[in-house]
């Protein structure tokens, strides 16, 4: 083999944020990128599948006229993430992934996970509706 063509490749770790930095991130992505797995840590966290759906509806509204771009949406991670809606996320066909973020690692972690320990139960629901964990792998 002599050439390897890559014509749009994915984003594998992609943030976009919101509001009006979202407005100057997702053309520039979009372009680049057909798919992208967002990142879910907000200012406020994106927890809910609801939330995911309208954060979703906001970066497509984003998008240029002309190119096509998926956003493949990820939740945020909580110790009171219900077993419930990771069951919805796992239903949903936009929801790919939860994220784990170990509280006040990073930008807009605060609502992340003090204890690892305690979401041994939301861990067990993704394993069984088999939803992938993304982790924010750093030490606090």
């Amino acid at each position: 083999m002599d050439k390897l063509t890559i014509t749009q490749p994915d984003d594998m770790h992609c943030h976009l944020r919101d509001d009006d930095l979202l407005s100057l991130v997702v053309p520039h992505t979009s372009a680049q990128f057909s798919r992208a797995i967002v990142m879910p840590n907000l200012a406020n966290p994106i927890t809910t599948v609801k939330q995911a759906e309208a954060y979703r509806k906001r970066i497509l509204n984003a998008v240029p006229t002309g190119l096509s771009f998926q956003p493949l949406m990820v939740l945020y991670l909580t110790e009171t993430t219900s077993i419930a809606e990771i069951k919805k996320a796992a239903e949903s066909d936009f929801v790919h992934a939860i994220k784990y973020y170990p509280a006040g690692a990073t930008t807009n972690s605060a609502a992340g996970v003090k204890k690892f320990s305690n979401v041994y139960p939301q861990l067990e629901a993704m394993q069984k509706y088999a939803l992938p964990l993304l982790v924010h792998g750093e030490v606090v």
